[in-house]
């Protein structure tokens, strides 16, 4: 596919990702606005190689701004990971490659698990993190992010999700996020309060392409 969208198609909205899981998201998080929600990849469009930022927020306008300059439509560019109070943030930024460049998110799980060993309940406090930004014709014309709150786990649990999700434990529902069902997943996280945010930006777009 080029980039090119039938002239009658509704406004086109191009995810900076090459993540399954996150597009299968969005797509659900923006499926009520009227929207051609496409990849840079079926767009034919290159994807930065790298994430070289020390924040979400920097990282998501790269991948925005890298796909942009690359085409006329409006761009979203999305960082996101898990921070862990007992360890200084991390895994932060590099979230996905915690366990080495292939991004495996078994070994990832494996690694937080053996560096939180005999952490006690109060100190496994973390946090997902989410950051959006959305560029057109070189430039960031929308910015967001949004937080969700948990615990880390002493053992995986549930079988939905990707990445760190079977780990992560939210106290006022006694599940962790692999446990939910994907809609109340999908109206709690970090990524629905980031896009949340962005949404009356997108519909705007929507409105007037």
């Amino acid at each position: 596919m080029t980039d090119r969208i039938a002239e009658d198609a509704p406004p086109c909205l191009v995810f900076a990702t090459g993540n399954p899981g996150k597009i299968e998201e969005v797509r659900y998080l923006l499926g009520d606005i009227s929207l051609n929600l496409v990849t840079a990849t079926e767009l034919g469009l290159d994807l930065p190689a790298s994430e070289p930022y020390a924040t979400f927020a920097e990282n998501a306008a790269h991948k925005a701004l890298h796909v942009a300059r690359q085409t006329s439509h409006l761009v979203m560019g999305e960082d996101s990971g898990l921070e862990v109070d007992a360890l200084n943030g991390r895994p932060g930024v590099r979230s996905k490659r915690y366990s080495g460049p292939a991004g495996d998110a078994q070994a990832n799980n494996a690694k937080l698990l053996r560096e939180l060993t005999g952490v006690p309940w109060p100190r496994r406090r973390a946090r997902f993190r989410c950051a959006v930004a959305l560029a057109r014709t070189g430039t960031v014309v929308c910015a967001a992010d949004g937080n969700c709150e948990g615990f880390i786990a002493e053992r995986p649990r549930g079988s939905g999700g990707f990445g760190y999700d079977p780990l992560f434990y939210l106290p006022d529902r006694r599940q962790t996020m692999a446990e939910l069902a994907e809609n109340e997943k999908n109206r709690i996280s970090h990524r629905a309060c980031a896009l949340e945010r962005a949404r009356p930006f997108i519909r705007q777009y929507a409105l007037r392409g």
